[in-house]
């Protein structure tokens, strides 16, 4: 029988709170199967992130390039397969594809139900376009398949995760489910500009050790990474109530549990925000593929990106890759296929950057103009370069050293075929207009 998956992403999640203190429940898991030290997401922010897992396509293919761009209607998802494919498909917490841009200008469905043709495909809906906008961390509201409001009441985390037990507890064993279980947390809350965690467990994080990369700049960590820490392991422990209905239901062994995120938070250390850069705290993100039908590896430490997931799950579940499909984890991890050199990075809204990253450096370039009015370009600047293995948290940009024109070169050269692979045209690039120090 082909297995159940589960699809457990969280918001804004830095690679780093992936340890066994913090989150226990996920770390077995990952121990029990396949931890990922170096994956990266393809578009550190909310919707094009979510376009890219759902369409198996760089966010400038699938046109989701910012926040507020729908998928168009006719759009195969991952949900689309799986339907052809027998399975039971179903979709809990954020969506962040179903509103339109411009206000006044086609769909806006931001506080109300998503229309049926926008929901991906997926057959059970508990979910909200925006979720930050229906809700807090305490009490809000989602919407079923027809479109009625389903109001709910206590830490917005365990109510979400509450949806996906009910959907276990109800499952027909006829059919295997693809559910895919999108939480908010530990994404700040939009209205408040505050994380929230659970109120009883703050005060648990008051004294946890900042992150490195975080320290020598300026930002909000200091008054922000308790509530953010508490709201990760809310989330860590409502996997493990999750896990223990699997494990009830006798569906344990034969469901693949896969826990990621979209992007990563620098809490406004490289810009005015939490995301958008091309540091790795923007871009490194948790992974883990676990559950019962997943067979037990040592750490990996191969390069992962976001892209390579829709075509892994598709795998998993033994359906047909679509061409327009790039990666598959399985195979690297098997050992069949080489690993990627690379994972590339399209930045938009706080700017149109480009980024690949190797295992050693890391490069990006960025377009005059806003990310705002346009997805791409063809000139770009040098803006960062950084020795990945001497300079771990990114503190010296080397893009302007001379003693590192070659390095320079060859990165250019990594990231003009990658962008041409995506569709992009081959671009022209430039010295840096201006050199920031990290």
């Amino acid at each position: 029988m082909k297995p159940n998956i589960i699809f457990y992403f969280s918001d804004q999640q830095r690679w780093d709170t992936l340890n066994s203190t913090l989150m226990p429940n996920v770390w077995e898991l990952g121990e029990e199967g396949l931890l990922f030290e170096n994956s990266f997401t393809c578009q550190p922010v909310c919707g094009p992130a979510r376009a890219c897992l759902q369409t198996g396509q760089y966010a400038t293919e699938n046109h989701c390039y910012w926040n507020g761009i729908a998928l168009k209607e006719n759009t195969k998802t991952l949900a689309d397969y799986f339907n052809e494919n027998g399975y039971d498909t179903a979709y809990i917490g954020k969506w962040h594809l179903a509103s339109d841009r411009y206000p006044g200008i086609g769909v806006h469905c931001e506080k109300t139900a998503v229309p049926q043709n926008r929901q991906g495909g997926y057959k059970y809906w508990r979910a909200a376009d925006v979720l930050e906008f229906t809700s807090h961390g305490y009490d809000g509201y989602v919407f079923d398949e027809e479109g009625n409001r389903i109001d709910f009441t206590g830490y917005r985390a365990d109510c979400i995760n509450e949806f996906a037990i009910e959907y276990i507890n109800n499952h027909n064993d006829e059919k295997p489910f693809f559910m895919f279980i999108s939480q908010l947390e530990p994404h700040h809350q939009n209205d408040r500009g505050h994380f929230e965690g659970p109120r009883d467990t703050v005060d648990n994080f008051r004294h946890y050790p900042l992150p490195e990369d975080l320290t020598f700049l300026k930002g909000d960590y200091k008054e922000e990474y308790p509530d953010y820490l508490a709201a990760i392991h809310a989330l860590d422990e409502n996997v493990g109530k999750l896990v223990k209905t699997l494990k009830e239901k006798g569906m344990y062994d034969n469901t693949v549990f896969v826990y990621t995120s979209d992007h990563g938070c620098h809490f406004k250390t490289r810009n005015a925000e939490y995301k958008r850069s091309c540091h790795d705290s923007s871009i490194h993100t948790p992974l883990i593929f676990g559950g019962g039908a997943i067979k037990k590896g040592s750490p990996i430490d191969c390069l992962v990106s976001l892209i390579d997931i829709p075509p892994t799950l598709l795998s998993l579940a033994d359906i047909e890759i679509p061409e327009s499909y790039s990666g598959n984890i399985l195979p690297v991890v098997n050992k069949e296929a080489p690993e990627r050199d690379c994972v590339f990075v399209q930045i938009s809204e706080s700017h149109i950057g480009r980024a690949v990253r190797t295992k050693r450096w890391k490069y990006s370039a960025r377009a005059i103009g806003s990310g705002w009015h346009k997805p791409k370009a063809i000139h770009y600047f040098d803006d960062y370069l950084y020795d990945m293995e001497n300079d771990p948290h990114e503190k010296n940009n080397l893009v302007n050293n001379e003693n590192y024109k070659k390095i320079l070169s060859q990165m250019r050269s990594l990231l003009t075929r990658e962008m041409v692979n995506a569709g992009e045209r081959k671009p022209v690039f430039h010295k840096p207009l201006k050199v920031k120090n990290h």
